[in-house]
């Protein structure tokens, strides 16, 4: 009997008002599987994460991670299943008023209850893993630029050695070049750490460097889903436009005038 899938969604829905934003999403995500959901922006990509993580409450369907039904754990169970997961949030999402280790070892310091020296050396060694010297633990958000600041969340994101790491575009901001230095990093993380991951972004190029696997999220459903090396031969018109930039096809985008 085969292992269940790390990540399993089936029939999700999830709608704010009258405005559906996911409608009977499914979606699995094996063990070491890393998985890059594509879509417009305001298709639901994000309420797709926050949904699997628990920030939001789906209306309907089942979030399951390693066979466990997600909405029906007890408070105990759904902590311990919380410290499966770590995150790099869109626009790294650092606290202005703590120094860069705090930032790192926020988790280490307020979930898992470490002492500051342990957690400052786990941190220092995180940002050591995606290229910032310890000279950097001390300095606070105001004093890094752009890239830094992704990586320093990047290193959050690992800094508990998570079994699933979610990424929210990550590369959104950045210049070409350190958006690939980027992408590397997440390749070479994940690789050590052996995660499952799920990573939301409209860049193709970030895409298909980071992915095993791409899904296409469209109108609250996913429309595609198969192997990076397939996506140029998928055959459906909405991923074809998509992938191609294309402002010509059967996606249209509102465009409010003056």
């Amino acid at each position: 009997m085969s292992a269940p899938a790390k990540i399993a969604l089936k029939g999700l829905a999830k709608r704010f008002g009258q405005k559906v934003v996911l409608d009977g999403v499914d979606l699995e995500v094996a063990e070491g599987e890393s998985l890059v959901v594509i879509g417009g922006s305001g298709t639901g990509k994000s309420v797709l994460l926050k949904c699997i993580i628990g920030l939001l409450r789906p209306e309907a369907g089942e979030v399951r991670i390693d066979g466990q039904e997600t909405r029906r754990m007890s408070a105990a169970e759904r902590k311990a299943q919380m410290a499966k997961f770590g995150m790099l949030f869109q626009g790294a999402a650092l606290f202005d008023s703590l120094p860069v280790w705090e930032n790192v070892a926020f988790g280490l310091l307020r979930a898992q209850r470490m002492k500051k020296r342990a957690a400052r050396e786990i941190a220092i060694e995180k940002l050591s893993r995606v290229g910032l010297d310890a000279a950097v633990a001390e300095l606070y958000p105001a004093e890094l630029s752009g890239g830094m600041k992704k990586r320093v969340g990047l290193a959050r994101a690992i800094a508990a050695e998570p079994e699933i790491i979610f990424f929210d575009e990550p590369t959104t901001g950045l210049d070409p070049i350190m958006s690939d230095v980027i992408n590397n990093l997440i390749v070479e993380c994940v690789r050590d750490l052996g995660a499952t991951t799920i990573t939301i972004t409209h860049d193709m190029v970030s895409a298909r460097k980071i992915a095993h696997n791409i899904a296409m999220l469209h109108d609250g459903r996913i429309i595609w889903h198969g192997p990076k090396e397939a996506i140029d031969r998928s055959g459906n018109p909405y991923v074809d436009q998509f992938i191609h930039g294309r402002a010509e096809g059967p996606i249209k985008m509102a465009v409010r005038a003056g």
